[in-house]
């Protein structure tokens, strides 16, 4: 044990990985899906730049939690120290990346950055009330963040109809998926649950996908992938519940495939 980084966590895990790493296991790869999206259809170093971003604000935001939690809360911990070193490491990393883009980039990227800035406030709002595990901080944090690929095909100089409609996908992907891993969760638990919810949320996603054919209509495969995504998990939420470790496999294996038919159909000729 040392000054900065205390005593380990009650479960077990050290103080330094306690601020450092997110908790959020399916953060990785909603935060991935989009940035590896956006490359797929409009690859370039800007866009390879923009994704690093993404993945490091993903990271950065535990740190920053910690960080404001303490300072809400009047309390200057070891934790609280250590959190403050790390935010300014990973956020000047991601100012790096960012400025790299800038310079690179044939397009207007910032757009999207801009109109997602709101959703991140709110998830963060939720993040220093120690609220983060609601659905609306979820769902605006990962449809927020999901404007990254919107930001990669800017960047590349592609047509802005088509960049807001990947990422309507997106966050078609993410507003199917969130509430149904909540549902599926809470049934492996045995804790109340709405499976309505869920459900509703399937049909939700699809008029956000019908959105972005509306907008581009290359876009069509991934209105189909959302829309047998949104079956699959209309029937799964009937089935009994997988272990939470299979849940999270599954979707990654659902989100990847989402990526890939979205990508595919948008290259076509």
């Amino acid at each position: 044990m040392t000054p900065e980084t205390g005593p380990p966590v009650a479960n077990g895990r050290s103080t330094l990985v306690a601020v450092a790493v997110p908790t959020e296991h399916g953060g990785w790869g909603l935060t991935l899906e989009p940035a590896l999206l956006g490359l797929l259809v409009a690859p370039s170093w800007s866009g390879v730049a923009l994704g690093a971003a993404a993945l490091v604000a993903f990271v950065a935001r535990t740190p920053v939690k910690y960080a404001l939690v303490d300072r809400r809360r009047h309390r200057r911990l070891p934790r609280t120290v250590l959190a403050e070193k790390v935010a300014a490491i990973e956020l000047g990393v991601l100012a790096g990346l960012v400025a790299v883009a800038a310079v690179t980039a044939h397009g207007a990227f910032w757009i999207p950055i801009v109109v997602a800035l709101p959703l991140v406030a709110v998830e963060l709002w939720f993040d220093v009330r120690s609220r983060s595990r609601r659905l609306l901080p979820e769902l605006a944090g990962t449809i927020g963040i999901g404007g990254v690929a919107a930001a990669i095909v800017l960047a590349d100089g592609g047509e802005p109809a088509f960049a807001a409609a990947l990422w309507c996908i997106v966050a078609a992907r993410a507003v199917a998926s969130i509430p149904f891993v909540r549902l599926q969760l809470c049934r492996y638990k045995h804790q109340p649950y709405r499976r309505l919810t869920s459900d509703a949320a399937q049909g939700v996603a699809v008029v956000v996908a019908v959105g972005a054919v509306a907008l581009d209509a290359r876009l069509f495969a991934g209105l189909v992938a959302i829309g047998v995504l949104g079956l699959l998990q209309v029937w799964a939420a009937r089935r009994p519940p997988p272990v939470a470790g299979l849940l999270g496999a599954q979707q990654v294996v659902a989100g990847l495939t989402v990526v890939l038919i979205t990508a595919l159909g948008a290259l076509a000729p």
